[in-house]
């Protein structure tokens, strides 16, 4: 159980991939760590079926994270079902606050808080999630057996989603504002163009979502087969998704040119103490995968690790005495 008295050696920020990995190799430390996260199992819970995780020649995404945690879980790490608002760093070590106005302390942080999905900012969008619109194939692709649907996007996500509902559907049409698809893998391009049912539209977007109270159709920037409307019952958004980097601009952490966070090859950040891990990070470059995030995870794990062996002597001491400082 989590415990706001207890001193953790890792405050582990995130739910996904890299944040479990790291939770296992800091308790096989025989370290003290703690979960945060309201977003159980980030990008690979709502990746649909994985067939290049090794050891599963093909597991969902959602219940392979399942296991993820179970596993952590058996290590006895305590998980808190919330989210990180605020995280200060102190004289020996760091605070975070939850939405709930909870406060944990512990002598590192482990960032893994991945991207947030980007939205086409249209009109309804937000209100008619569940609606008609949705930002998970894997999650809503059963719900429109025998549907008309689109997929915005024309990224590796987008490719796998319009291949998932290809298989409930009855039509999938796959809009991109481009005139190709930007870089799925090939296995996956391949398994889109064997889908019959499945049709692109490129060079175009969405402009306007039509209905009453819920999703019926969308307005499309040029016309398709003769006409700019085009009737859906759904509508599923893969255009991608940004580092959240709320966090790491409170504890001033050093971002390229695409916020990602610039880690070192150890997954350490230019501020002593907080490790970051996943997609969050500059790590693997355009490979955001499962089993990197996972691998970073171990590797900011570990050098957790042999950062509390070198500050032992104030570590040992650190639940008293917290002071704020600044951070430049």
């Amino acid at each position: 159980m989590a415990d706001q008295n207890t001193h953790y050696d890792v405050l582990i920020i995130g739910q996904g991939a890299s944040s479990y990995s790291a939770a296992m190799y800091v308790a096989r430390y025989q370290m003290k760590p703690i979960i945060f996260g309201a977003i159980f199992g980030g990008e690979t819970a709502t990746g649909g079926v994985i067939e290049n995780y090794p050891g599963y020649p093909e597991i969902d995404g959602f219940e392979l994270m399942l296991k993820f945690r179970e596993q952590a879980e058996k290590y006895n790490v305590p998980i808190v079902d919330g989210n990180i608002v605020k995280a200060a760093k102190l004289v020996d070590g760091f605070e975070v606050t939850t939405e709930e106005g909870e406060t944990y302390r512990g002598a590192s942080i482990i960032l893994g808080v991945g991207r947030e999905r980007r939205t086409l900012g249209l009109d309804h969008e937000t209100e008619w999630m569940g609606r008609g619109v949705s930002y998970c194939a894997t999650c809503d692709a059963p719900i429109h057996r025998g549907n008309t649907v689109a997929v915005v996007g024309g990224g590796d996500s987008a490719v796998k989603g319009a291949v998932l509902l290809g298989k409930y559907a009855k039509r999938v049409y796959i809009i991109y504002r481009q005139g190709s698809f930007t870089r799925p893998e090939p296995i996956n391009l391949a398994q889109l163009d064997a889908s019959s049912n499945v049709e692109p539209i490129f060079n175009t977007q969405i402009v306007e979502l039509l209905g009453d109270d819920g999703l019926t159709g969308v307005v499309l920037s040029q016309e398709h087969n003769g006409s700019s409307k085009l009737t859906l019952d759904g509508v599923f958004i893969e255009i991608g998704a940004d580092p959240r980097v709320d966090l790491p601009n409170q504890l001033g952490l050093d971002l390229n040119d695409v916020n990602e966070v610039i880690v070192d090859k150890a997954g350490t950040t230019n501020i002593e103490g907080v490790f970051a891990a996943g997609d969050l990070t500059d790590a693997s470059g355009d490979l955001k995968q499962t089993i990197t995030a996972s691998a970073q995870g171990a590797i900011a794990a570990t050098s957790a690790y042999a950062y509390a062996s070198e500050h032992a002597n104030s570590y040992e001491t650190q639940a008293m005495g917290y002071s704020l400082v600044e951070v430049d």
